[in-house]
């Protein structure tokens, strides 16, 4: 049985991945919506994965007997200066999230939580992959700056990605 606090910011933590899903799927929209199909695509398996992030979480609390609560999720923005501006708004999401999960991490090591400290542990090293593949993106659209051609490469770049699910292999 989890003590109260650790479940209810383990709830918390299940809206913000729900949350980053949307936000995930927001950003898909903008991508779309300036023609670049390639980047809405990987934008939109980003958001397959905070999907598969949350109900990952949403298991561990069934599992572990948690009454399990679905806080209203926010309004996600659509709109954005650049595609570049969009890749950095995913990166300052991700380590904000990191910064939850190690916060996360830290009231579960300090409430001697071994079981939710070792679940965690998945979700730590993922937001490692996560802003490391942004920061790659990042650098690559700031190499090629406004050049037409160098987007587009990178936008089908981008687009080859395949949804793989992160949890299946955990």
């Amino acid at each position: 049985m989890l003590k109260k606090e650790i479940s209810n910011a383990l709830v918390l933590q299940l809206n913000k991945e729900f949350q980053s899903s949307y936000i995930y799927l927001g950003m898909s929209a903008y991508a779309s919506k300036i023609g670049l199909n390639g980047s809405a695509s990987w934008f939109l398996i980003q958001y397959q994965e905070e999907v598969a992030h949350a109900m990952k979480l949403f298991k561990y609390l069934e599992d572990q007997d948690v009454a399990v609560t679905l806080p209203e999720i926010k309004k996600a923005n659509v709109e954005f200066k650049s595609i570049l501006d969009t890749f950095k708004k995913a990166l300052s999401h991700e380590e904000s999230m990191t910064n939850n999960l190690n916060e996360l991490s830290d009231l579960a090591m300090k409430s001697k939580d071994h079981a939710t400290y070792n679940m965690l542990q998945w979700y730590v090293t993922e937001q490692v992959e996560e802003e490391a593949t942004l920061n790659t993106i990042i650098d690559k659209i700031k190499l090629v700056g406004d050049d037409g051609y160098g987007l587009y490469a990178i936008d089908q770049e981008l687009g080859s990605r395949t949804f793989v699910d992160p949890t299946a292999q955990a």
